[in-house]
C-alpha cells in the first residue's frame, strides 16, 4: 500500500460512492452506438464517422481506456494511436511532474487538446529537461482526465492551425467527456511491479444523473497513489565512500518513477436542454497531486560550493581542482574542503588559522579529518560534512494544481444556422519544492526543505461558430460552411518562492553557492505576470462536388498583442476509388504561438557554472541584457505540411495508411550560455540594467532551428466470430523521422541535434486482441519499440545504443454477476526491461537507459474490482 495512502480522502470516495448508489441504481441509459463513431475533428463542419473524413482520425471509445491492461491515460494512448510516445522522467526537473507526450515526433505543444470541441489549457510547467525532443516545451497535462470520465477520444493525426489555431502542428486531440444521465460505475484497482516496489491504489468512479426533464450531470471522480520506484545501482563515487566508512545510502541516487500522492480529480460534465432548438451546457474540474522524484548525488569530495571551491587565502582567490580519469587519487590533489566562518566576513581566514599544520582539513582514505572538523565547530566555522558528512541526495517536487471550466450554449436559428458561443477559464500552478539540500551560503544556518516558488498559467477564451449549408444552383449536394471568432488571453506568473531558498547568505564571499542547491528559487525581481491576448477569425469549407468526390478548404488568420498577425491555409478532399477504397490528401500550413511562459521567463539562478562562481540567468529575448549578446523577439514557429494515405473498409476490416511530411521552421528552443566579462556588466548597468553586475551568464529562449519530420502511420482493425466468442484485432504501426535541416550554430549545438534526431524509436508498433466469450473478457497487446539510442546524462560522448524491444500486455476479465466484475492483468507481462547500462552505469547509478521509450520499471502486476449500477 502506498506509504502515504490517505485515509481520510479514500473515506470521502467511498461515501461518494455509496451514496450515488442508493439513489440511482435503479436507473438505465440507453446507448447509441452510431453517435459514438461520429467524430467533429477533421472539418468545423457537421461531424462525420472516421471513414469519411479526409485527413486520418483515430477514435478511441472510453471503453477501450477501461479495458486497458495500463492503468495511465497517456501510457495507454502510446499503445492506440500511431506515433504518440511517452516515457518515464526521472531526474527531469519539472519535466518530473508533467510528463511530456509526443505525437508525430514533434514536442507535447506542437498538438492541440481539446475537451468536448474547446481548447484546452496549458500546464503551467515549462520542461527545461525533456529528454532533448521536449526541452522547453510547454504543453497541456491531459493526465489529470480520468479514463473514466471518457466517452471516446478522437486524435486527428494532420496539421489543423488553419481550423483551430495556434499548436495544432502535428495535429489535434479531442476528449469527449460521458453525457449519461443514469447508472455508473465505481473502479478499485491495486497494483505493484515485480521487483516488489511501485505500489499503486485506484479508486475512481463515475455516474449519471438527470438534470430537469431535459439535462443532464456526469460527474467523475478519481484518487491515485503510487510509490516510488528504483531501477539503480550504487554510483561508483557513492561506494567508495561507503566503503571509507561515512553514511551513504545505497543507491545514493534514485533513477525510477517519483512518488505520487493524494493525486485526486474531479470531472463535471453538464448539459439542459433550453427548448427544441437551443441548449446550454457547462464542464469542469479540478485536479491535484503532490509529486516527488530523485535528483543527482552530492559528493562530500567533489560538490563545488558545498564542500569544496574557491577559498579566500592572502587576498586572492584560490580554486582546488577537480579530479579527473587522468589524476591522481583525490587526497594527493593540493586544497581543502571548504569552511566558513560564520561570525561573516569576505574571508573564513580565521578558521583556517586555527587548524594545524597547513592550514586545512586533510581528506585521507575519503575521510575528512574528524579532529579537525571538533575544532572548527568548536570555534563557529563551518563545514558541511558536519551536516552531511556522506554527502546528500536532494528530492524535487512539487505540487500541480489544475482546474477549469466552459459554459456556453449552442442551437439553431430559425435561418437554419447553428451557433455555439462559449467562454472558458483554466488554470495551471506547480509549487515547486526541494528536499533534503541547502542554501550553502548560509552555513550552519541554513534550512533544509525549500519552497522554490510557483509557476501559474492562466488561459482564457471566449468563442462564437457558427455552422450552415449552402444550396448551389446545380449542385447536387449543399456547400458546407463553418466560420467564426475566437478571442484568448493567456498570462504567465512568477511567484517568488521562500527568502531561504535565493537568499545571498554570509558564507557567499566566502565561496559558498547561494540558492537552494540543485534548483534555485524564484528570486523576487523574476516574480510578475505577463501577459498577451488574440483575435482570431476562421472560415471552413466543404463540399461534396460529387459521389465520390470530397474537397474542403479552410483559411485562418490571427493577431497576437506581442508579435503580430498570422494567415493560415488548408486543402483536403477525399476521392472513392471504389465502394470499399478511398483516396485522401492534405496540404496545410500552420504555427505554433510562443506561450507567455517561453516569452517572459525570469529566473537567476546562483552557483557555480564550469567551476566558476557564477548567477545564471534565463531572461525575456526582450530584455536589454538578452539583446545584448544577440537575442531577438520571439516568433511563431511555421509549418508546412502535407499528407497523403488510402481508407480500406470492407465487411469486418477497416484499415488505413497515410504518409506524411512536416516542415517546420523557426523551432523555439533555449540558447547557449553566455558568459558576461566585466566590460559587459558595466555597459549593461549604464544602460540601466538592475542587478547587472551580479550577472555572470545568461540564455533565452530563441528561434534557432528548422526540421523535416516524415512518416507513415498504419491502422488496422478488423472483427470476426470465434471459438464461439467475438474477436476484434487491431494493428497500430508507425515509421517517424526528423531530420535538422537548418540550426544557428550558436543556439545549438551538436547534442541537441543529435536528441532530435536520434532520442525516439523510428519505429513503433502494438497489435491488440480483445476477446470475449460469455461472462470472459481478455485483452493481449503485443508492443514493439524500436531500436533508439539516448545520449546518457545529456552527454554526447556517453551513447547508450538501444535495440529493438518486445513487450507483453495481458488483461483477464470475468463478469461476475450483472454488477460485479474482476479483472487481473500484467503490463509488461514477462519483465522486459532496456539493456543494462553496464559501460556507464557507475557514473551516476542509472541501471538502465533512462529516457526508454518502453520504460524501464518492468512488469507491473494488478487487481480490479468493478461495480455497475
Amino acid at each position: 500500500m502506498p506509504q502515504n495512502f490517505n485515509l481520510r480522502t479514500l473515506a470521502l470516495s467511498v461515501s461518494l460512492i455509496f451514496t450515488t448508489t442508493t439513489a440511482y441504481a435503479a436507473e438505465v441509459k440507453e446507448d447509441n452506438a452510431d453517435d459514438e463513431r461520429l467524430v467533429i475533428l477533421g472539418a468545423r463542419v457537421a461531424p462525420r464517422s472516421v471513414t469519411d473524413s479526409p485527413v486520418p482520425i483515430d477514435l478511441i471509445s472510453g471503453e477501450q481506456f477501461v479495458q486497458s491492461p495500463s492503468g495511465n491515460l497517456l501510457d495507454t494512448m502510446s499503445n492506440l494511436v500511431p506515433s504518440f510516445n511517452v516515457n518515464v522522467q526521472p531526474i527531469s526537473d519539472a519535466a518530473t511532474l508533467v510528463r511530456p507526450a509526443n505525437m508525430r515526433g514533434l514536442p507535447p505543444d506542437n498538438t492541440l487538446v481539446l475537451v468536448n470541441g474547446k481548447r484546452r489549457h496549458r500546464s503551467a510547467v515549462i520542461a527545461f529537461l525533456g529528454g532533448g525532443l521536449s526541452n522547453g516545451a510547454q504543453g497541456p497535462d491531459i493526465s489529470v482526465i480520468p479514463s473514466l470520465a471518457l466517452q471516446q477520444v478522437e486524435i486527428l493525426r494532420d496539421g489543423a492551425a488553419a481550423q483551430y489555431g495556434s499548436d495544432a502542428i502535428a495535429g489535434v486531440m479531442n476528449f469527449v467527456l460521458k453525457d449519461d444521465n443514469a447508472g455508473g460505475v465505481v473502479k478499485v484497482r491495486i497494483g505493484q511491479y515485480k521487483e516488489g516496489d511501485g505500489d499503486s491504489i485506484l479508486v475512481t468512479g463515475n455516474f449519471g444523473v438527470p438534470l430537469g426533464e431535459k439535462g443532464f450531470a456526469n460527474i467523475t471522480y478519481q484518487f491515485k497513489e503510487s510509490d516510488a520506484t528504483s531501477r539503480s545501482i550504487q554510483r561508483g563515487d557513492a561506494a567508495a565512500i561507503e566503503a571509507a566508512g561515512l553514511p551513504v545510502a545505497n543507491p545514493a541516487q534514485i533513477w525510477g518513477s517519483p512518488e505520487i500522492s493524494d493525486d485526486i480529480s474531479i470531472f463535471g460534465n453538464f448539459g439542459l436542454d433550453l427548448s427544441n432548438d437551443a441548449e446550454a451546457y457547462l464542464f469542469a474540474n479540478y485536479s491535484e497531486r503532490h509529486v516527488e522524484g530523485g535528483f543527482f548525488f552530492r559528493n562530500p569530495l567533489t560538490r563545488s560550493g558545498v564542500y569544496l571551491g574557491e577559498r579566500f587565502l592572502n587576498g586572492e582567490w584560490v580554486s582546488r581542482p577537480r579530479p579527473g580519469p587522468d589524476r591522481g587519487a583525490w587526497d594527493q590533489l593540493p586544497g581543502t574542503i571548504l569552511v566558513g566562518d560564520m561570525e561573516g566576513g569576505d574571508s573564513a581566514q580565521r578558521c583556517y588559522d586555527l587548524l594545524p599544520g597547513n592550514g586545512r582539513v586533510n581528506i585521507v582514505n575519503n575521510i575528512p579529518d574528524q579532529a579537525a572538523l571538533d575544532i572548527l565547530q568548536a570555534n563557529n566555522c563551518w563545514a558541511f560534512n558536519m551536516l552531511f558528512p556522506g554527502g546528500f541526495t536532494p528530492r524535487f517536487g512539487g505540487d500541480v494544481i489544475d482546474s477549469a471550466i466552459t459554459a456556453g450554449t449552442k442551437g439553431y436559428f430559425k435561418n437554419d444556422i447553428s451557433y455555439d458561443f462559449s467562454g472558458t477559464i483554466g488554470r495551471s500552478e506547480v509549487v515547486f519544492r526541494l528536499f533534503n539540500t541547502v542554501n550553502a551560503s548560509m552555513g550552519s544556518n541554513s534550512p533544509t526543505v525549500f519552497n522554490l516558488g510557483s509557476y501559474i498559467e492562466l488561459d482564457k477564451s471566449a468563442n462564437a461558430d457558427f455552422t450552415q449549408e449552402i444550396q448551389v444552383e446545380g449542385w447536387d449536394f449543399p456547400l458546407q460552411l463553418a466560420y467564426g471568432y475566437e478571442y484568448k488571453n493567456d498570462s504567465f506568473e512568477i511567484v517568488a518562492g521562500e527568502p531561504a531558498s535565493f537568499e545571498v547568505g554570509p558564507l557567499y564571499r566566502q565561496g559558498f553557492s547561494v540558492g537552494s542547491n540543485g534548483f534555485g528559487g524564484f528570486q523576487e525581481a523574476s516574480a510578475g505576470v505577463n501577459s498577451r491576448h488574440n483575435h482570431a477569425l476562421y472560415l471552413d469549407i466543404e463540399a461534396q462536388v460529387s459521389d465520390t468526390v470530397l474537397i474542403g478548404g479552410a483559411v485562418r488568420t490571427e493577431d497576437y498583442s506581442d508579435f503580430g498577425s498570422t494567415f493560415d491555409g488548408k486543402l483536403t478532399t477525399l476521392i472513392n476509388l471504389t465502394d470499399e477504397v478511398s483516396f485522401r490528401a492534405s496540404v496545410n500550413t500552420g504555427f505554433r504561438a510562443p506561450t507567455a511562459g517561453q516569452a517572459n521567463i525570469h529566473n537567476v539562478t546562483s552557483g557555480f557554472f564550469e567551476n566558476i562562481r557564477s548567477d545564471r540567468a534565463t531572461l525575456p529575448p526582450t530584455h536589454l541584457a538578452a539583446i545584448y549578446v544577440g537575442a531577438t523577439a520571439l516568433e511563431p514557429e511555421e509549418s508546412r505540411a502535407f499528407s497523403f494515405g488510402f481508407v480500406a473498409k470492407m465487411d469486418n476490416l477497416f484499415a488505413t495508411l497515410d504518409f506524411f511530411q512536416i516542415n517546420v521552421v523557426d523551432r523555439i528552443t533555449t540558447s547557449q550560455t553566455f558568459r558576461l566579462d566585466d566590460d559587459d556588466k558595466r555597459i549593461l548597468d549604464q544602460q540601466g540594467v538592475a542587478d547587472a553586475l551580479t550577472l555572470d551568464t545568461i540564455r533565452f529562449y530563441t528561434n534557432a532551428f528548422d526540421t523535416t519530420t516524415e512518416g507513415i502511420d498504419l491502422v488496422v482493425n478488423y472483427s470476426l466470430d470465434l471459438w464461439g466468442g467475438t474477436t476484434s484485432l487491431a494493428l497500430v504501426s508507425s515509421y517517424v523521422t526528423t531530420e535538422v535541416i537548418r540550426s544557428d550554430p550558436i543556439t545549438v549545438n551538436d547534442l541537441r541535434i543529435f536528441q532530435l534526431e536520434n532520442a525516439l524509436p523510428k519505429t513503433r508498433s502494438s497489435f491488440t486482441v480483445n476477446h470475449q466469450q460469455d461472462d470472459w473478457r481478455l485483452t493481449a497487446r503485443l508492443n514493439y519499440y524500436g531500436s533508439y539510442t539516448e545520449t546518457h546524462l545529456g552527454v554526447l560522448a556517453l551513447l547508450i545504443e538501444s535495440e529493438a524491444e518486445v513487450t507483453v500486455d495481458l488483461s483477464v476479465t470475468y463478469d461476475i454477476n450483472q454488477a460485479f466484475t474482476i479483472t487481473v492483468g500484467s503490463q509488461n507481462l514477462f519483465d522486459e526491461h532496456p539493456e543494462v547500462n553496464e559501460d556507464f552505469g557507475r557514473f551516476v547509478g542509472a541501471k538502465y537507459s533512462t529516457t526508454s521509450p518502453m520504460g524501464f520499471n518492468g512488469a507491473y502486476y494488478y487487481a480490479e474490482l468493478t461495480y455497475n449500477y
